[in-house]
């Protein structure tokens, strides 16, 4: 396991935040800690009026790194990422996320924790929880609703289906689909173009806007953690976890 790293950038009022985990990007409980200590400074900073999140290398997230030494998550991690997740969701600035390839999991509820996200081609969106036979976290099953409908998140999230970047485009989960060579300025671009109104207006109506959302967040986050614990000691997640390192269907039982 990589150790994360989360490195900062000024340009104008924007601040860039990128992070980078090789190969995969995991989030790690260490990453999510990062970025709400740097998002809650930024909060502080009145000459930071916008961010852009965006990932080295060809994932943006693939995943949450929670594995213990017999491969799988604990719920003592998993508990310990949400409250970071939730610390996050918490602050104040506008975020951008630029998404250049895939966004899986616990990945894409980093994804999500963006107001707005411009995508690559290559970026792919999946929830691939019940392929694991286990339940969505990250605040998913709140998040992903409100933010394209009932309907396409149950799709989504009952299926584990990969959604891939048109059609995220076409459901309102991607703000923007560039090219990848233009993914960083498009999302900067967009950044800067929240950054040049009124910076007091601007949180005032992003408050507004997501009134009860953290709320509601730590209310789902609570709900799929006590169904992940339950799930977890099931002969289907064991048999999920193996099914999909090995890249086959589940034979799932119902045990």
């Amino acid at each position: 396991m990589t150790a994360p790293q989360l490195t900062e950038d000024r340009v104008g009022h924007v601040a860039v935040l990128t992070f980078a985990a090789p190969p995969s990007n995991y989030a790690s409980v260490e990453l999510m800690r990062r970025l709400a200590e740097t998002l809650e400074r930024l909060d502080a900073d009145p000459d930071c009026r916008a961010v852009v999140l965006q990932a080295e290398g060809k994932v943006f997230c693939a995943g949450a790194e929670l594995a213990n030494p017999d491969g799988v998550a604990g719920m003592d991690s998993i508990a310990a990422l949400y409250a970071q997740a939730q610390r996050v969701f918490a602050t104040a600035k506008p975020i951008v996320g630029a998404i250049q390839g895939a966004a899986v999991g616990a990945g894409l509820g980093l994804a999500l924790v963006a107001d707005f996200r411009v995508a690559a081609p290559e970026a792919r969106f999946w929830a691939n929880f019940v392929k694991l036979a286990f339940h969505p976290g990250f605040g998913l099953t709140h998040n992903l609703p409100r933010i394209i409908g009932e309907q396409r998140a149950s799709l989504m999230l009952l299926t584990g289906r990969r959604v891939k970047a048109d059609e995220a485009l076409d459901w309102g989960l991607v703000d923007a689909l560039v090219p990848a060579a233009e993914l960083r300025a498009a999302a900067l671009g967009l950044a800067t173009e929240i950054a040049e109104n009124g910076p007091l207006a601007v949180l005032a109506t992003r408050k507004t806007l997501r009134a009860g959302l953290v709320e509601a967040i730590r209310a789902a986050m609570a709900h799929e953690h006590a169904q992940q614990a339950a799930l977890r000691d099931t002969e289907d997640f064991v048999e999920g976890v193996r099914a999909v390192a090995e890249r086959r269907a589940g034979a799932f039982n119902g045990r």
